[in-house]
């Protein structure tokens, strides 16, 4: 789970329809077996699936399952800090962004931890170097637990995000011969 500064309920909480967990239109959130400790998504509704920027994306068979393995840029305005990423492949889909165009993409199943709710959610594999969040939550990752205040933002708290990924820096660092 993410460390915030600000409780989103008790750790035993079930969250359903009937008492959903409530954010703003950007949170920070968690993808925990995509080694993701933390990643600021906008919040959209109108589109139906989850989105990630990745790239350097190859198609792998593993145990006799399909796999995906592909780096994400997890920190906004960061193009140094990166994470090479694992999971599992559920399907590859057309799908049309908000500009009309339609792509073939691929789609992981992984979990996600956004304050104390925890499940699993499909995500599409795309670029996103032109936005200015590297994660997109849509809708159908949202339904039934979740609603959405777009007046709030960071309703679960903010994240020293850079922090969680310090190693990652001194990596590239190294990388780049910037490091003694």
């Amino acid at each position: 789970m993410i460390a915030s500064d600000e409780s989103s309920g008790s750790p035993d909480q079930e969250f359903s329809e009937d008492n959903p967990l409530v954010i703003g239109w950007r949170e920070w959130i968690s993808l925990p077996l995509l080694g993701l400790p933390a990643i600021k998504a906008k919040v959209d509704t109108g589109a139906k699936t989850s989105a990630i920027h990745a790239f350097d994306i190859v198609t792998m068979q593993e145990n006799g399952e399909d796999w995906v393995e592909f780096n994400v840029l997890p920190l906004q305005r960061d193009n140094a800090i990166f994470r090479h990423c694992k999971a599992p492949l559920v399907d590859i889909r057309n799908v049309t962004d908000s500009g009309g165009h339609t792509a073939e993409r691929y789609f992981v199943s992984t979990q996600i931890q956004i304050g104390d709710l925890s499940k699993t959610i499909e995500i599409t594999l795309t670029q996103r170097n032109d936005m200015l969040f590297r994660m997109l939550l849509g809708r159908t990752a949202l339904i039934p637990d979740i609603q959405v205040n777009p007046l709030k933002s960071f309703t679960l708290g903010r994240v020293a995000a850079r922090t969680l990924y310090a190693d990652d820096a001194d990596d590239a660092d190294d990388a780049d011969g910037l490091a003694s």
